[in-house]
């Protein structure tokens, strides 16, 4: 089984506010993109979520992955082993364990390498990540970051 590439974004527009994460995912000829918008949620749940949806999309356990991200949130929490300290404190006092939670799920099913990269910085891929994104965010029809707006409202 080959390599499977994956180029990661998110975006919010207001933070919180409309947002939308981007993925291009590549191995061998094959090629895909995904992306979704949401009404009102974060740029850090939206990269954390792409990377997320893109793991959950492989139709192989064991896969060999390497993902590139223009966030620091995701790559450093993984690679520097940040999320598995914060798994072992059930995410106390740490924002987004809805999705940090899911996320262990399916890297552990995988072989997983994190690569971070500069935004912004002419490498097709990303800026392609990027404007699916934006795009996503702006659609008409976007979905509700339900566990977003659940932990928002209990803040009053």
């Amino acid at each position: 089984m080959s390599k499977i590439v994956v180029y990661t974004d998110g975006a919010a527009r207001g933070n919180p506010g409309p947002g939308g994460y981007g993925i291009v995912m590549k191995s061998g000829q094959h090629r895909k993109e995904l992306s979704e918008g949401f009404r009102k949620t974060t740029n850090n749940r939206m990269e954390l979520l792409a990377v997320i949806v893109a793991l959950e999309q492989l139709k192989f356990e064991n896969s060999d992955v390497e993902i590139y991200t223009d966030s620091k949130y995701v790559a450093d929490a993984v690679e520097k082993g940040w999320v598995f300290n914060w798994e072992k404190v059930q995410f106390k006092k740490k924002k987004n364990p809805d999705l940090w939670i899911r996320f262990l799920k399916a890297y552990r099913k995988h072989q997983v390498k994190f690569h971070w990269v500069k935004g912004h910085a002419n490498i097709p891929e990303n800026e392609r990540c990027d404007q699916l994104a934006v795009i996503a965010s702006k659609k008409s029809n976007v979905l509700i970051d339900v566990e977003y707006e659940k932990s928002e409202d209990s803040l009053f």
